[in-house]
């Protein structure tokens, strides 16, 4: 997306809120959510349990919750679907996945698991693409990246949570580098690149503030990730009001 199509955006966000803009921090939201696991058959490769699906969204709810945000998130519905040719390339087959399997409506998370390529932990629609594709809207992660998967230091589910955060209208801390506007959000101190592992004392802009290496929407391993802040909680509020 270019920087210009970038503030069309920021502009039809704050002309959809208008005048709501105010009462959205007080304003709670439980999420719908169908998990959608695709695999190679029962107990073989992409194969999720009812307890590691169950874990994930406890894990989301923890991070959304204890930042405040307003979000949590209930199971919906589960499903399982033996589809080798989906599993490996889920990227090729991402419209014949969601066409197929997507249930509910714009306020409805649906997330997908398969076995994700080129070291991708996962990726997301955000919430302004809905209106132009209503069925490709949702969450795809790589199955490893759930609540005791096979992905050293990206097991503990919150590539999920980082996922949803795109889905609710957050970008990448290190959105746009060390150059204004950032990721839209004030309180995220601007970033040059993506943290990883958990480098704490890292500050690789010269505004105010050290790189946000605890916050979901880096880069950083599950374990240091912490935190939202408040002003993307006020703006998963806003995106919320204005697209689902």
């Amino acid at each position: 997306m270019s920087p210009a199509q970038a503030a069309a955006l920021e502009r039809q966000l704050d002309q959809l809120v208008g005048q709501r803009a105010s009462a959205l921090a007080t304003t709670t939201h439980r999420v719908p959510v169908y998990f959608h696991v695709i695999r190679t058959g029962k107990g073989k490769t992409g194969d999720v349990s009812r307890t590691r699906i169950d874990d994930q969204i406890s894990v989301m709810n923890s991070a959304y919750g204890k930042s405040e945000t307003g979000f949590s998130f209930y199971l919906k519905g589960r499903d399982w679907t033996t589809n080798t040719a989906w599993l490996k390339a889920p990227d090729t087959y991402e419209k014949q996945i969601k066409s197929k399997l997507r249930k509910g409506d714009a306020g409805t998370l649906n997330v997908y698991t398969a076995s994700l390529q080129d070291g991708l932990l996962g990726w997301a629609t955000f919430p302004w693409q809905y209106k132009g594709d209503p069925a490709m809207d949702g969450v795809m992660v790589h199955y490893g990246s759930l609540p005791g998967g096979s992905i050293t230091h990206y097991n503990v589910g919150q590539s999920a949570t980082h996922e949803t955060g795109h889905w609710l209208g957050l970008y990448h801390t290190f959105e746009g580098g060390c150059t204004s506007p950032g990721d839209y959000v004030s309180d995220t101190p601007y970033e040059s690149e993506p943290a990883y592992k958990c480098p704490t004392s890292r500050d690789t802009c010269t505004a105010a503030g050290k790189d946000t290496v605890h916050n979901y929407m880096d880069y950083s391993y599950d374990t240091c990730m912490t935190q939202f802040s408040k002003g993307q909680a006020s703006r998963m509020q806003k995106e919320w009001a204005a697209y689902r």
